[in-house]
């Protein structure tokens, strides 16, 4: 699949300020120009927002030609109007298709999956049937109660912990002295966070190494939602030494990683995470 892609760079004035606003589209470059004009997809959010990756994924795979309006973390607290207008409280991610609008990623995952089932070279992403459907609607549910929450706090909790810091599970603590009280506790607090994302992974992941020593994929034998639903979290954990170990010392998740992190779907998602330069204007 071949994306093609149009950049837009706009300015708006704000009391804050003038800030800017990056605005892409993306197509396969497929569309028939006697056709109809449709109205594009829009998402507003950060590729580096875990939400708003999760979307864009599954738009690359159904091959949906869509716009991306970038309301980036690395600009700061700014956001644009008609942004504001849509999440007033500034969440990570909206999504506009035609009449709908939806902020949850998976609930989005759903509407793209169902909507678009006959393009894309994934057409059964949310499976043929309603069996195939169960299941990966079940494995939708655990990545989003038992995954995401545990994968986030340790990837929270490495961010925040030396990159030096022995994590092995063995009780090494904190140095002794020559470190502010206040410091020492949100240590303490991070420490305790990861050991418990720790454990807690530990156990999900020994239930997905068994699956996936029966089945290529979570849900069988084809790619789909149930896995696509835990590439940007599982991506975090794969970044880190600390936390990779967790997928690296199961054959199976370390196979199931590397085979659908692999995929071009994703491989655009990471491309479009790159953080600006400075000069760059978005």
């Amino acid at each position: 699949m071949r994306i093609y892609s149009h950049q837009n760079v706009h300015t708006f004035t704000h009391p804050a300020g003038s800030f800017l606003i990056c605005s892409q589209t993306f197509s396969s470059g497929k569309a028939d120009p006697a056709a109809p004009e449709k109205m594009t997809v829009k998402v507003f959010g950060s590729p580096a927002s875990t939400e708003v990756a999760r979307v864009l994924t599954c738009l690359f795979e159904k091959d949906v030609e869509f716009q991306l309006i970038r309301v980036d973390s690395f600009r700061g607290p700014k956001r644009m109007p008609q942004y504001l207008k849509l999440q007033p409280h500034g969440e990570a991610l909206t999504f506009e298709d035609g009449n709908v609008t939806l902020v949850e990623s998976r609930k989005i995952l759903r509407h793209i999956a169902d909507k678009y089932k006959e393009q894309g070279h994934s057409k059964d992403l949310f499976g043929p049937g309603a069996l195939e459907r169960a299941s990966i609607e079940q494995w939708l549910q655990t990545e989003a109660h038992s995954f995401d929450i545990p994968s986030a706090d340790m990837a929270y909790s490495l961010a925040y912990l030396p990159p030096d810091m022995p994590l092995d599970g063995r009780g090494v603590g904190l140095p002794a002295a020559g470190m502010h009280p206040s410091h020492r506790q949100k240590m303490e607090e991070m420490l305790q966070l990861f050991e418990k994302s720790r454990k807690d992974l530990g156990k999900l992941l020994d239930i997905y190494e068994q699956r996936l020593g029966e089945e290529e994929f979570l849900a069988g034998s084809k790619f789909t939602l149930a896995d696509l639903s835990h590439l940007p979290n599982a991506d975090r954990l794969a970044a880190d030494p600390r936390s990779a170990r967790l997928i690296e010392s199961r054959r199976n998740v370390s196979r199931w990683w590397y085979t659908i992190s692999g995929r071009d779907s994703w491989k655009r998602v990471k491309e479009l995470q790159r953080p600006p330069s400075a000069e760059a204007p978005f």
